[in-house]
């Protein structure tokens, strides 16, 4: 069972300023109300988000009738006169709100102000969207066990209402390309990083990441600038630099710690790395105070 007094008096004493995530609100209130009759023609200078979550009847904007019933959200844009009608009530949850455009990015600002212009008035059997899952998330039910935390309350608030621009507008797209890209080339450095002793090939990396050699060399000249090979090298030299800087490790066992052959092929090239040979390097980094 649903404490609606309880989370009336919660979310307007701990929801009011919510800031995150590029976006900031400011909430005038929050509502929840069971039953709920008609109100009077009126408007907003703000938003106003309603869903239903019982009950029939009707909201009306611009002359334009609009059917409710369970599941349903509503939008109020600013400026937009409007009504609830309703028979026997409707169990209504809604929140009026305006975005701190001044501490918002660019990005929200102009997806919200579409949402203003632009937006769907209402959505229909949404008990099952996120918007909804959120707003039942909030409620206080006389089961305390089934209760967020207080200190989540802000942050699940703040997450309500940004999605209403997926909801009711086009919410900005996620860059989900390059996103992933970025995942695949830290998933890959990470496993450089992790296994420098141990052989690493472009082949080999590609494979245990399932994408091709290519995808993989493609992403490490756009990602950071350096193919594969050069970061591999530089990789193992910074691994090798800071053991000698730091142990007493005999240099053959750095060699392997760091992935190389030989150490001949090591001093080779740490040496051309580093403009100096690794015991010098050894004995010039551990002499200083």
């Amino acid at each position: 069972m649903y404490l609606t007094q309880e989370t009336y008096k919660l979310l307007n004493d701990r929801a009011l300023l919510l800031k995150g995530d590029g976006a900031a609100f400011k909430v005038y209130y929050w509502g929840f109300e069971s039953p709920l009759f008609d109100n009077p023609v009126h408007k907003h200078s703000f938003i106003e988000v309603c869903y239903v979550m019982d009950g029939e009847g009707e909201y009306i904007e611009n002359g334009i009738r609009y059917p409710l019933s369970q599941g349903t959200h509503f939008c109020s844009k600013p400026g937009i006169t409007h009504q609830i009608r309703t028979r026997n009530g409707l169990f209504l949850l809604f929140v009026a709100f305006e975005l701190d455009e001044a501490d918002s990015t660019a990005n929200i600002v102009e997806s919200f102000r579409s949402l203003a212009d632009n937006g769907e008035v209402c959505v229909f059997a949404g008990d099952e969207l996120p918007t909804a899952l959120l707003w039942k998330t909030l409620l206080v039910r006389d089961n305390t066990k089934g209760n967020i935390p207080a200190h989540a309350i802000a942050s699940v608030a703040h997450a309500l209402l940004l999605s209403f621009l997926s909801l009711f507008g086009k919410d900005e797209p996620l860059p989900t390309a390059r996103r992933d890209s970025a995942i695949l080339l830290r998933q890959a450095k990470l496993f450089i990083r992790d296994n420098l002793s141990q052989p690493l090939t472009l082949n080999g990396i590609a494979r245990y990441l399932n994408v091709s050699e290519r995808h993989l060399s493609r992403m490490f000249s756009t990602g950071i600038g350096e193919n594969f090979t050069n970061y591999v090298r530089d990789e193992r030299i910074r691994k090798a630099a800071t053991l000698l800087a730091s142990g007493d490790l005999p240099i053959k066992e750095i060699s392997e710690a760091a992935g190389f052959s030989s150490v001949h092929y090591f001093t080779r090239v740490f040496t051309q790395m580093k403009e100096v040979p690794p015991g010098q390097y050894r004995r010039k980094y551990q002499a200083s105070p």
